[in-house]
């Protein structure tokens, strides 16, 4: 409930940004900009809009036109697009609670339908900021930020950069406020489907079983929840505190591409693994010359998947290909392989046979 709240606010709150975008213009802006960032940051300089294309300017860099982008070029761009577009649909690992999840048209509209829409309000949103906020200016904000030579003394966060076009203080908060409440709203995300997994883990004797404890009060896993917030809170410290940990954490959303190749995996096989089970699927109905179209697609996205991850790997530009973080990322699967293992040995030494509980799919 609390997250349909946070997506709904958020929702008005974007249209408010692109209306304010879509009846501003740029000289509204720079106005707006200079007088904000000289008095909330003290910067001097009477045209600090300028100063910051020119210190772009100033280290070889100048953005492409906007829509001038050459098609080989822009290819280069989709892993960063789908390093974007890996969070929409993060909610996947929830799917299975979701009433009717075996409707394959719902699946492909839920999950599809997020891309989508995401996508389209990303190019929209990019449009208007390059109609009032300014194309060359907007990309040489992130530049000069990142190179440290910015007069802008914080990330030009999009949201704060349009509250700068109005005077009006309460229209300013609704922005800042309104499209925070998504960050709030996703936040929790993270702890639903990770505590659903160690529920699900412990649910199955792979973890001890006190982790699948249910609050009859709240009707929530307590038991994966505390065992989800206590790291999380040590990680956060660090994180936010400790110099040179971020420097782990860089591949962390690269490991969803990951789990998606094993699921892609399991896709492939399936029709050949477990027959019964397949045909069984609405999906089943669905093939190409004889071959489920379920493994065609598999393929297609499982070479898709691995070009990505390759790309991360070898191409510093993405920010990913750390090997401090591969070292850490590596190590957490490691840790997740000996407990599992570890556990199992330790079931089947009490008369518990773990292989039992994945012979098939649960009843929904």
């Amino acid at each position: 409930r609390i997250q349909k709240v946070c997506f709904y606010i958020g929702m008005v709150g974007l249209l408010s940004v692109f209306l304010v975008l879509l009846v501003a213009s740029n000289a509204n802006f720079v106005a707006g900009f200079n007088s904000y960032v000289s008095s909330l940051f003290g910067v001097t300089s009477a045209n600090a809009y300028q100063d910051i294309i020119d210190a772009a300017a100033k280290d070889d860099y100048t953005p492409l036109p906007w829509g001038s982008m050459p098609i080989a070029a822009s290819l280069a761009l989709i892993p960063m697009v789908v390093f974007f577009n890996l969070w929409p649909n993060w909610g996947a690992t929830l799917y299975g609670e979701v009433r009717g999840a075996s409707d394959y048209k719902r699946n492909v509209l839920g999950m599809g339908g997020a891309l989508v829409v995401t996508t389209i309000l990303a190019i929209i949103f990019l449009a208007l900021i390059a109609k009032t906020i300014g194309w060359e200016f907007y990309h040489a904000a992130n530049f000069t930020f990142w190179a440290g030579t910015s007069p802008l003394p914080l990330f030009p966060y999009p949201g704060l950069l349009v509250a700068f076009i109005t005077q009006n203080p309460v229209l300013q908060l609704w922005i800042l406020l309104s499209l925070s409440l998504w960050f709030w709203g996703w936040s929790g995300t993270l702890f639903l489907s990770s505590s659903r997994v160690i529920f699900a883990a412990a649910f199955d004797r792979v973890l001890p079983e006190w982790m699948a404890t249910v609050s009859a009060r709240f009707r929530t896993p307590t038991g994966a929840l505390i065992v989800m917030t206590i790291p999380s809170i040590i990680v956060s410290l660090l994180y936010s505190y400790y110099p040179g940990f971020i420097t782990l954490t860089l591949a962390s959303t690269a490991v969803i591409a990951i789990t998606y190749v094993g699921t892609t995996v399991a896709a492939i096989v399936l029709p050949y693994r477990k027959r019964e089970l397949f045909n069984a699927s609405p999906v089943s109905r669905y093939t190409i010359g004889g071959i489920p179209t379920i493994t065609i697609s598999g393929v297609i996205f499982l070479l898709f998947l691995l070009y990505n991850i390759y790309m991360w790997s070898v191409d510093a530009v993405y920010g990913l290909n750390s090997p401090l973080s591969a070292i850490y990322m590596l190590s957490l699967y490691i840790l997740a392989i000996v407990l599992y293992f570890g556990f199992k040995g330790y079931r089947r030494r009490q008369g518990i046979d773990i292989n039992m509980a994945y012979q098939e799919i649960p009843v929904e």
